[in-house]
């Protein structure tokens, strides 16, 4: 079997394509499943997290994955951050630094997710600058968005993640993906209601909304929209066929044709930011929480 593979940017279409690749490749199983990426003319490197999560899954169900035809560029970004090394490719050095490296976490590797999202993502230099407190706070939020995928996917299948620094557009995109139940499916059985996919993000998106018994704060994402909202930057969350964003202060959401398999958190920081952060319970800073 062969499925074409589109250009893959960080927004909806690039989350609807790959929904569509999986809606293609669902029912394969025992077979020789070729992604063909002629045209592919651009992929961005944090989507190998929503990516790697559908390949994943084809091969859990016991088919032969292949990319065929990558352009060149395409090949070079998936090789420097580690993504074709699973597909029997050379990794290829990073020299710039720009990469925060593809990677698969099983359930209980929630002690090397905290190190990875440390010392790849949270410690960069290019991060706007915050307060130790808050530091701390947005650690534990990003943190958060690993420990709601291991505690609501209910899947075996592991946690996937992956981020790029553009230094041209000012940016750090950072995206986690599972392959679980996905979020429609825990807040209806959770409230009793039939939601639609979108509605049941954000129900789930707003505090203090949550699955959780007895633990309060929806997704864990109210610190992280917050200081969105303050940096220029954009969250996104795609579930099940649904696709919300937070960007310019602003929640838009739109259905997707396909549902995806489980779901993707995606956050994207403003680099270009020369602000200083802090809690309010701090005494120094230009912005505060």
């Amino acid at each position: 079997m062969k499925v074409t593979l589109p250009t893959i940017y960080h927004n909806q279409a690039g989350f609807a394509a790959l929904a569509l690749l999986h809606a293609q490749t669902e029912q394969c199983g025992l077979e020789d499943v070729k992604i063909d990426m002629a045209k592919t003319a651009w992929f961005d490197a944090d989507m190998c997290a929503a990516f790697g999560a559908i390949l994943y899954r084809l091969g859990d169900n016991l088919n032969a994955v292949n990319l065929v035809n990558l352009r060149p560029n395409v090949e070079r970004i998936l090789s420097k951050n580690g993504f074709l090394s699973y597909y029997g490719r050379t990794k290829i050095p990073d020299q710039w630094g720009t990469t925060v490296f593809y990677e698969r976490f099983d359930v209980e590797d929630d002690r090397y997710f905290s190190n990875y999202i440390e010392r790849k993502f949270i410690r960069r230099s290019e991060m706007p600058e915050m307060s130790p407190g808050l530091l701390k706070k947005f650690r534990e939020s990003v943190f958060e968005i690993f420990s709601n995928a291991v505690l609501h996917s209910r899947s075996k299948l592991g946690i996937f993640s992956c981020g790029q620094f553009y230094p041209r557009k000012d940016k750090i995109d950072f995206t986690v993906a599972d392959l679980g139940v996905g979020i429609r499916k825990n807040v209806c059985d959770h409230i009793q209601k039939d939601l639609s996919p979108v509605d049941a993000i954000i129900w789930a998106a707003e505090e203090p909304n949550t699955t959780k018994r007895g633990v309060p704060g929806g997704l864990g994402l109210t610190l992280l929209s917050e200081f969105i909202d303050l940096n220029g930057g954009r969250i996104q969350i795609v579930s099940d066929a649904g696709y919300w964003q937070r960007k310019d202060k602003r929640t838009c959401t739109s259905p997707l044709d396909h549902p995806f398999p489980g779901t993707v958190v995606s956050v994207e920081i403003n680099t270009a930011d020369r602000s200083s952060y802090r809690l309010t319970s701090e005494p120094e800073g230009d912005e505060i929480f």
